[in-house]
């Protein structure tokens, strides 16, 4: 999953992310009608469903040390997504012009439906975007990628999650050994063609230009085809801790930011979610906040049609301050 919290006991250095000093104040993000200074919290509308996000649930091959999903191979919060939920959503979206159907997990190619969701998804007409580890769950999926590949071309793309341009970096987040598989997956797609992206992470000290400079190296070193200069093609997440201090976003910050609730990742996008112990997919906001109830908008893509307050510290630190978004 693209995501990552920082560590917030590690010790100094041992861990590459860093810890916030000041941690997050009580009082914020407790209303989500007004900040803590009581001023009108920041909203944002749905402006036009542009992505809609399955969780295929958050059983993965790794248990990443600073997952904010917490996805591991024991981890079923989120259970596996199945092919006939996938569906009914796809029908209810029919005739809401929604371009992208986007696939996340835990890693979404142990779900043992992930092929019949993708290519459901892909038939109906929308571009489809998987994030992957790209190791040995999806490497057992190679006859059928190159199917689809052959059918819907570049309708389908793969986002792989590289935590760094060093295997030093990566491996002390995703475990040793998670190096050299996840450069053999990304290889192999690149070789056969298919639609790729890459996913990291924004590092303290590191210039964006630097990243991304540093990024094109390894991939043409491995044979890799990415334009590191496309911000869609790699992109580049910012660090999030849900404790750290961080500024809410009131409804007079979009002025002094420059910034536009329409430009929110939740003006354009909803995630469905499937939670151990409920008897039914449930559809959020964002896929940031699978977990909290307070961006639980409803059963229905109809019903999560509705204003969302910026009531979590990811709202500022990811979208309105960092500008990032899961999307393509």
């Amino acid at each position: 999953m693209h995501g990552r919290s920082q560590s917030r006991n590690a010790p100094a250095g041992t861990s590459p992310f860093t810890v916030d000093a000041q941690r997050l104040a009580q009082e914020k993000f407790t209303d989500p009608l007004r900040t803590a200074d009581g001023s009108p919290r920041a909203r944002v509308a749905l402006r036009q469903l542009d992505t809609l996000w399955f969780a295929t649930g958050t059983l993965c091959n790794l248990a990443c040390a600073n997952c904010y999903i917490e996805s591991s191979p024991t981890n079923d919060a989120l259970i596996y997504m199945g092919a006939a939920h996938v569906a009914r959503f796809l029908d209810e979206i029919a005739d809401r012009n929604v371009r992208e159907i986007g696939f996340t997990g835990g890693e979404p190619f142990m779900n043992p439906d992930i092929i019949a969701m993708i290519e459901d998804a892909l038939a109906r007409g929308h571009e489809v975007l998987v994030l992957t580890n790209a190791m040995k769950p999806m490497r057992r999926h190679e006859a059928e990628l190159l199917r689809l590949r052959a059918a819907y071309g570049d309708m389908l793309t793969l986002r792989v999650s590289i935590d760094h341009h060093t295997r030093e970096v990566h491996e002390a987040e995703r475990g040793p050994g998670s190096w050299q598989p996840m450069l053999g997956g990304l290889r192999w797609l690149s070789a056969h063609g298919f639609s790729i992206a890459a996913a990291g992470r924004s590092m303290a000290g590191e210039t964006e230009a630097l990243a991304r400079r540093s990024y094109g190296l390894l991939f043409a070193e491995n044979d890799i085809v990415i334009d590191t200069s496309d911000a869609a093609r790699l992109v580049l997440f910012p660090e999030m801790d849900a404790d750290a201090d961080v500024p809410e976003i009131s409804t007079g910050c979009w002025d002094i930011l420059g910034k536009s609730p329409a430009d929110q990742m939740c003006a354009s996008s909803r995630m469905v979610v499937h939670r151990k112990g409920e008897p039914a997919p449930r559809v959020v906001a964002c896929t940031l906040l699978p977990y909290d109830l307070g961006f639980d908008l409803g059963d229905s893509v109809a019903e999560a049609d509705c204003d969302v307050p910026l009531n979590h510290p990811h709202c500022a630190r990811f979208c309105v301050l960092g500008g990032a978004s899961c999307s393509a």
